[in-house]
């Protein structure tokens, strides 16, 4: 089955869902699914540049002494609008409050009444709809969900964007090059060597 047949179906079969029933949906498939304001919305398989992307930034962090148990990748956010959003960040640095919350889940997500991670990071995948996605829709719902910190990792555009809550809002800061990362959890981590976007980046490259 073709991804186009699949998402087709998935359209078809939904109309609109609850937070409930997308927790329980099963089509028979290996397909993997984000909720966009109560539709299903097929997610296509994980580039290799995405995927070094996300097992980098793991890596980095991991370094910095987090704790593995608050490191994660592909763990399902529960955000709410005017309809409930399920996303699938490439990767997050959860609070240790979060993680314990989380521990023994039978399933990775991070539900409404949970606190929220300290930092999510999107790596933006070909194609305008995912660009608008990263950049647009997942910033107003993280934004909306308290979320303190969201990077937005752009291997097209060559850019990493840095987006960090303040008073309800998000400020940006966009890095390039050898522009060491602005990051509110990075200097709370107090790094000895500062993260550029060109490290992070040049994965993408390869």
């Amino acid at each position: 089955m073709t991804n186009a047949v699949i998402q087709q179906e998935a359209n078809t079969a939904s109309e609109i869902m609850s937070l409930e029933e997308f927790l329980n949906y099963d089509d028979g498939t290996d397909a993997r699914y984000e909720l966009e304001d109560g539709r299903l919305l097929f997610m296509p398989s994980e580039s290799e540049v995405n995927r070094r992307i996300a097992c980098f930034l793991f890596a980095y962090f991991l370094q910095l002494e987090i704790s593995f148990s608050r490191l994660t990748m592909k763990t399902e956010v529960a955000t709410q609008g005017r309809r409930p959003s399920v996303r699938v960040p490439d990767f997050m640095v959860l609070t240790e409050e979060l993680a314990q919350a989380m521990e023994g889940a039978s399933r990775s997500i991070v539900m409404l009444d949970m606190p929220s991670p300290q930092l999510v990071v999107e790596v933006v995948s070909p194609g305008r709809q995912n660009e608008e996605r990263d950049y647009s829709d997942k910033r107003s719902q993280y934004q909306a969900r308290g979320i303190p910190e969201y990077w937005i990792v752009d291997s097209i555009q060559q850019q990493i964007t840095v987006l960090t809550l303040v008073a309800g809002l998000y400020e940006e800061a966009v890095f390039v090059g050898d522009a060491a990362i602005a990051s509110p959890l990075l200097s709370q981590l107090g790094q000895e060597s500062d993260l550029t976007a060109a490290q992070v980046l040049q994965l993408g490259s390869n």
